[in-house]
Parts: structure tokens; sequence; C-alpha cells
């Protein structure tokens, strides 16, 4: 090999490892009760979809909402956080990728109640759902819409 194929081919290493690092998902910390079966389903698709998960069960789940800022209206079963947001209820894998990408300025995301269809929650049926996002004076918006299965 001569001297420019050798540099080439560490310039391409390096930038595939920068890469690599740059597009790591931070990790992402669940409180969920220890009796719900959903919660654990939605953890596994939030593993599969790539990012590492710390789980922390919690017996009264309605103070962790409210230390973690979840408006009452917007509130479901469990709640994360990760890269500084808060992640309610059956937020899919790839919006809270998203999130964390486009970096919005909101205090996180949630899909109020459990829709069936939505992660963690498949049961053969499926409700149109949206996945709002909210800012800490309890404001939303649509953040995406999921009518399709």
């Amino acid at each position: 090999m001569n001297r420019r194929t050798v540099l080439f081919a560490a310039v391409a290493l390096m930038a595939s490892l920068t890469g690599a690092v740059a597009t790591e998902l931070p990790t992402m910390t669940v409180w969920k009760s220890p009796w719900c079966g959903c919660c654990g389903k939605w953890v596994e698709h939030m593993q599969a979809a790539g990012f590492k998960v710390v789980t922390k069960t919690a017996e009264e789940l309605a103070r962790v909402k409210r230390l973690a800022g979840i408006p009452e209206p917007l509130q479901s079963c469990h709640t994360a956080e990760v890269g500084g947001y808060k992640i309610e209820g059956h937020v899919p894998a790839a919006d809270v990728k998203r999130l964390l990408e486009t970096k919005p300025k909101v205090h996180g995301l949630a899909v109020p109640g459990m829709p069936s269809g939505s992660p963690g929650m498949e049961n053969g049926e499926y409700d149109p759902y949206d996945v709002l996002a909210f800012t800490r004076d309890g404001r939303t918006e649509v953040f995406a819409s999921h009518n399709k299965p």
C-alpha cells in the first residue's frame, strides 16, 4: 500500500468513528409502577431503538410526575427523562429521537392516556393519537400525529 491509500483509510476510519460517537443516544431513566406491564413493553421498545434505559419503580408516580413538571391533563402510566427532556407515556422512539435531534424549546413530549396501538400498547387494535410537545407552564402543540398502524 502506498502512503496515500493508508492516509485515506485512516481518515475514513476516523470519520466513521466520529459519526458513531455523534449518533450515540443518551441514557434514559424511566419511572414506572411495579405492577404495570405496558410500561415494561414501552421500555423494551426504547431499548430496541437503541436507548440505554435505567428503570426505577415508584409506587407514588403522582409525586414523580409532579416533581418532573408533567401537567395533569398530559399524564399517563410512566415518566421518563432523557437529554434534559421529560417523556410522558407511550411516546414512540422515533419521536423521542427527533426531539433530541431538533432540540426544541419545550419541557418534553407526552401521549396522554394509553392509546391502543402506541408502543407498549400493541393489542391488535389501533386508536389514532397525537404526541404533544409541552412547556413547563402547560402549553401544548402537536409534535407528531400517528393515524395509521
